[in-house]
């Protein structure tokens, strides 16, 4: 397969990766106001807790179900116990919060499973390369694309063609006048966290097998994460998948083609973005509480 080719489609492939990261978190940002630094322990902890029920099931599928639930039940305690007390409060505090949580779970993580990295393998129904386009690509990672496109549609659909998705478009547009006409905005917080933490692990098992399962994975992705929705705009979904694509394909070509230029490319990206969208693609207007 023409280099090119395979740059692409590894640059889609990280690209929806990102975007299941990226997705909650911009949604998270846009409802409650805030910069939640822990959502990429979300994706870390699914990563560890895939591998273990991987290990203890020996399926990949049981591992990709199940993940997503504890990691969600505890965004939901974490969300009642700590987050509401800060809404009202400086918007430094729940960021700082939020970057104590990471600390927190990076410290579980290398108390329950180690420092060192893990492999969490692909699943054997996938665990092949396929002709495509006129040359060999992993099957697995042609599954994630498929998988990113199945997973846009139905966040799509879900945001702006069902109820539940128009009290969360008009709690991220103004929290305040949705509470006004009836909507529990608390309860839409709640659950807003808990899906969005649930997502990212479940973004945090598909990846493992290509990204690895080590402490430290929740930085090194929330880094092109952030720098997603900075580009797409705080509170889009479409946003947050354009956002993705860009530096999705920005990385990838960057450390194939200037590898001493990668990060910067990525960098660039947002630069040109910002001067052209100083509200990213696609922004919104931050919730008021």
């Amino acid at each position: 397969m023409d280099l090119f080719l395979m740059q692409t489609l590894n640059g889609f492939v990280y690209g929806v990766l990102l975007f299941l990261l990226a997705a909650g978190l911009s949604l998270i940002f846009g409802l409650m106001g805030i910069v939640n630094l822990a959502h990429g322990s979300f994706f870390m902890l699914g990563a560890f807790i895939g591998y273990s029920i991987v290990k203890i099931t020996g399926s990949f599928w049981w591992a990709l179900v199940l993940t997503p639930l504890p990691v969600a039940l505890l965004a939901v305690v974490m969300e009642i116990a700590f987050m509401r007390r800060m809404y009202e409060r400086e918007k430094m505090d729940p960021v700082l919060l939020t970057f104590g949580f990471s600390f927190i779970f990076t410290d579980i993580v290398e108390t329950g499973w180690g420092k060192d990295t893990l492999n969490l393998p692909e699943p054997a129904l996938l665990e092949r390369s396929v002709e495509f386009l006129g040359g060999l690509f992993p099957l697995y990672r042609l599954a994630l694309l498929g998988l990113g496109i199945v997973m846009a549609l139905l966040m799509w659909f879900v945001i702006e063609r069902t109820r539940a998705g128009a009290m969360v478009r008009a709690g991220v547009d103004d929290s305040a006048t949705a509470m006004g006409i009836g909507l529990n905005v608390p309860a839409l917080l709640t659950t807003t966290f808990a899906a969005g933490a649930g997502l990212a692990a479940f973004a945090g098992v598909i990846a493992a097998p290509i990204l690895g399962v080590y402490s430290g994975l929740d930085v090194d992705i929330m880094i092109p994460a952030f720098i997603v929705i900075v580009i797409g705009g705080m509170g889009s979904l479409k946003g947050a998948l354009v956002g993705s694509l860009v530096i999705g394909m920005a990385d990838t070509f960057g450390k194939a083609y200037l590898p001493d230029m990668a990060m910067f490319l990525t960098y660039l990206a947002m630069i040109v973005i910002l001067l052209l969208r100083p509200g990213g693609l696609y922004g919104q207007s931050e919730g008021a509480h």
